[in-house]
């Protein structure tokens, strides 16, 4: 079984490697399929929602994928497979589920919410029970997780709400902003390489272990005391999302190589615990004020710091704008010692960041002709 861990490794940093900037997601795919959870991945086209889920497809050997595009004309014979003609004429409406969901054991549906209150009332009992009403029998679909995606997110008068709240975890996918990580795309980064592969019986041994991970009480009394803030903002997520979060908190932790949950984990569900996406950033807030310590509180608020620094250079690229952000990042570069000063066993993890920032300032002097001393 550890063999199978460093496979699972392997394949999240393979997918970091090809995906940039698609860390976050990649995780989430993979927790999803650990835990038999299903994710929604909202996003504008050409953000690579679809050659994510193929790419893991790939990787799994064994398993089979169904993918497909949905639209307001899509019949269930298109997901579910088309009506068999010889029982037909038997009165037997039975269908022919060779390569389509019922057969699945990853699903990737594009466009999820843009099908048909036929389809989408068929889908919601797959997802539910994993079951197909084929005829006269209910057959049981071997499908671990479904990933849905979409370029927004459905309208509350949709009624939609059902579907949608059965993706425990949802993300947004925007497109590469990052110029480094940019040109390192255009150069095909990480295209070349050979992508490892885990077998079908592997995963549902990692999916059996992943069962096994232990949840310790300080967890338990971290999610109550998320939950009641939550309440008290006006935020309700059901009983049930939190009682299937515990399933994505144990895949976190295996991913990781522990066999038992830490608070930590808990950040995670920063995915999971909101009901609309109106409550995506405060949910967030109160999430990582629960679970996160210090030095890690710190540097998130350093990194949105920066990023909101060079986010205004793709604005304004001005020599003044340059000479007032080198010296925005020297501060936070400061802050950065002062927590290495004070949490000096936090020396990689605060290297690390100081490193991120050195890049920063390399990339604001070289936007400028004379170069501005560190």
């Amino acid at each position: 079984m550890p063999n199978n861990l460093e496979k699972l490794k392997e394949i999240k940093q393979a997918l970091n490697a090809k995906y940039l900037k698609r860390e976050t997601q990649i995780e989430g795919m993979l927790v999803a399929l650990l835990a038999k959870e299903h994710l929604l991945l909202v996003g504008s086209p050409g953000t690579a929602k679809s050659a994510l889920s193929n790419e893991l497809s790939n990787m799994m050997d064994g398993a089979n994928y169904f993918q497909w595009l949905l639209t307001k004309y899509t019949t269930p014979d298109e997901v579910f497979g088309g009506i068999m003609l010889k029982e037909m004429e038997q009165g037997i409406y039975r269908h022919n589920t060779a390569s389509k969901m019922p057969e699945a054991h990853l699903v990737f549906l594009d466009e999820i919410f843009k099908g048909s209150s036929e389809i989408l009332n068929s889908l919601l009992k797959a997802i539910n029970e994993r079951t197909f009403e084929n005829g006269p029998d209910e057959i049981d679909m071997p499908f671990m997780t479904l990933v849905g995606a979409s370029n927004e997110y459905p309208a509350e008068d949709e009624g939609l709400e059902a579907l949608f709240d059965r993706f425990l975890l949802r993300f947004e996918v925007d497109y590469i902003k990052d110029r480094q990580n940019l040109i390192s795309m255009m150069k095909g980064t990480g295209k070349g390489q050979t992508m490892p592969t885990i077998t079908l019986e592997e995963l549902e041994g990692l999916q059996f272990l992943r069962e096994m991970v232990d949840i310790p009480d300080n967890v338990y009394e971290t999610l109550a005391d998320i939950w009641e803030e939550l309440r008290d903002e006006g935020i309700h997520p059901s009983d049930r999302r939190l009682q299937r979060s515990y399933s994505a908190l144990q895949a976190k932790a295996l991913i990781e190589q522990r066999q038992i949950v830490e608070v930590k984990d808990i950040l995670f569900l920063e995915h999971a615990l909101w009901e609309n996406a109106d409550q995506r950033e405060q949910v967030r807030d109160i999430v990582h004020r629960h679970a996160q310590d210090a030095v890690a509180h710190a540097l998130e608020a350093i990194a949105e710091d920066a990023k909101d620094i060079m986010g205004g250079k793709d604005k304004d690229s001005s020599t003044e704008y340059v000479l007032e952000a080198t010296q925005k990042m020297k501060a936070l570069a400061s802050e950065i010692s002062n927590l290495k000063t004070k949490y000096p066993e936090r020396g990689d993890e605060l290297e690390a960041a100081h490193e991120e920032l050195k890049r920063h300032l390399d990339e604001l002097t070289n936007s400028v002709l004379e170069p501005i001393e560190r």
